[in-house]
């Protein structure tokens, strides 16, 4: 009988060493999968903030619209402020497709800003009042009749 039970004796002593090390050992495992999920999220996180980064870093100008604002009202005239707004859209074409941060805001105004337009007889000083340069370009023009020839 004091064999059975030193049999049993050293079963159950080995079966509590196995438990413990398999438990130990899952348990680092686990510690592990924990420690690469958090650099995982770390990385996911710097990756999307990157990613944004990089596009915003590469708006391009896709569009141009001109707004025209007459001084005087009364000698606002549909026909003249198209042909105005067509002429002005023309001087910025070439900037079409080309990344906003590289276009001189500067520039941009000191085309058109001061210039005289002649029209039809009609000559017309144009002040720059706004600009607003992002995906689209927007400029606010003041439009001021000189005089009637």
């Amino acid at each position: 009988m004091g064999s059975v039970k030193g049999l049993l004796a050293g079963i159950v002593v080995g079966v509590l060493l196995i438990t413990s090390l398999v438990s130990y050992r899952m348990d680092k495992l686990y510690e592990n999968i924990a420690i690469l999920e958090k650099e995982i999220n770390e990385k996911d996180a710097k990756l999307k903030k990157l990613e944004e980064s990089i596009n915003t870093m590469y708006y391009v100008l896709q569009d141009i619209e001109i707004i025209v604002e007459f001084l005087e009202e009364e000698i606002e005239d549909q026909i003249d402020k198209i042909e105005i707004e067509k002429a002005i859209k023309e001087k910025y074409t070439e900037l079409l497709g080309k990344e906003v941060k590289s276009i001189d805001s500067d520039l941009v105004v000191e085309v058109v800003d001061g210039r005289i337009f002649k029209l039809e007889g009609k000559e017309y000083r144009l002040r720059v009042k706004k600009l607003l340069l992002s995906e689209i370009l927007k400029l606010w023009v003041e439009v001021q009749l000189l005089e009637k020839k």
